[in-house]
């Protein structure tokens, strides 16, 4: 298990140089843009306009602060994404552009590297305990609203707004009582190239 506190996340430029993103984790560790396998960020999204092209990358979006945004995919319908939207996966090479409901927003933003690593994001809103299940690979949990207590076998710690926790297969289960309501994501990474 490993704690990661907000106040320790990379700031980077983004790939079009239209605003920052805050790098929550990347694997493997210190991996730029072109040879992470996964990476799972936060961006302050200021203006509409294009988004960046990234090959042979997955990506699932959902959105954290803000009133929210619409994002026009090659070849599907406009996706209106907002606070309350369950997160929405799709290829991040294919052209993309988004437009703002109202005002800057903050995202979450998951990548993984097709063909070697898969994922799954879920929103959880939470006004009592859960327990969570690790993957056989990694899990990251991420805290959004209020503070959350988590329990694993070894330890208990306590999850500020916006710090994350990584479960690794020697953690397998985690239960997660929040400080009165919460909301996290939890982040499901899969090691495809090891299944091969």
């Amino acid at each position: 298990m490993r704690v990661l506190r907000a106040a320790d996340y990379r700031v980077m430029p983004w790939k079009n140089g239209g605003g920052t993103t805050t790098e929550i984790a990347v694997s493997p560790d210190g991996a730029g843009l072109d040879d992470f396998d996964w990476r799972i960020s936060m961006a302050r999204v200021e203006t509409s306009g294009p988004f960046s092209s990234f090959a042979g990358i997955d990506r699932t979006l959902s959105v954290l602060e803000g009133e929210g945004i619409v994002l026009d995919i090659a070849g599907r319908p406009p996706a209106r994404l907002t606070m309350a939207s369950a997160p929405l996966s799709f290829p991040g090479d294919v052209p993309t552009g988004a437009a703002l409901i109202g005002g800057p927003i903050t995202d979450l933003n998951v990548m993984t590297r097709r063909g070697r690593t898969g994922h799954s994001v879920e929103r959880l809103c939470l006004s009592g305990q859960i327990e969570i299940e690790a993957s056989d690979d990694t899990t990251l949990v991420l805290a959004v609203e209020g503070s959350v207590k988590v329990f694993t076998d070894s330890a208990a710690i306590w999850l500020a707004p916006l710090d994350a926790l990584i479960l690794d297969r020697n953690s397998r289960r985690a239960r997660l009582e929040p400080e009165g309501q919460g909301l996290l994501f939890v982040i499901r990474l899969l090691d495809l190239a090891a299944k091969g």
